[in-house]
């Protein structure tokens, strides 16, 4: 049987990860980007149904920062975490004081916008 997730949870601990951080903890091992600090503008959740939705909005993201905030957030989700860990994870910045990196199935690309050019 699968658990609910509690996304008001979820949202507080997302609040902590919105701004500009280093996401060390959220990027993957083999990531090739030549710094860590990202500017997270927006990760919201929100209960639609049966459904949790994880928004994320940023001029730029670190390889697998995505799935890794969504798999700690669902922790988060589940009650193993409570929400002030996931900032303390960003403040680790270490990848192993983080959560498991969320599957792809699932996860999609809704937009992208590159502004007025």
């Amino acid at each position: 049987m699968k658990q609910p997730l509690d996304a008001d949870a979820m949202a507080e601990a997302a609040a902590l990860l919105v701004g500009r951080h280093d996401f060390t903890s959220f990027r993957a091992a083999d990531c090739q980007a030549d710094s860590p600090l990202r500017t997270l503008d927006r990760l919201a959740v929100r209960r639609d149904g049966d459904f949790v939705t994880i928004e994320a909005s940023a001029r730029s993201f670190l390889h697998h920062q995505v799935r890794n905030m969504a798999g700690t957030l669902s922790l988060v989700g589940l009650g193993r975490w409570r929400p002030r860990r996931v900032g303390e994870a960003l403040a680790a910045g270490d990848r192993s004081a983080a959560g498991p990196t969320a599957p792809p199935e699932g996860l999609c690309l809704t937009a992208v916008d590159y502004g007025e050019r």
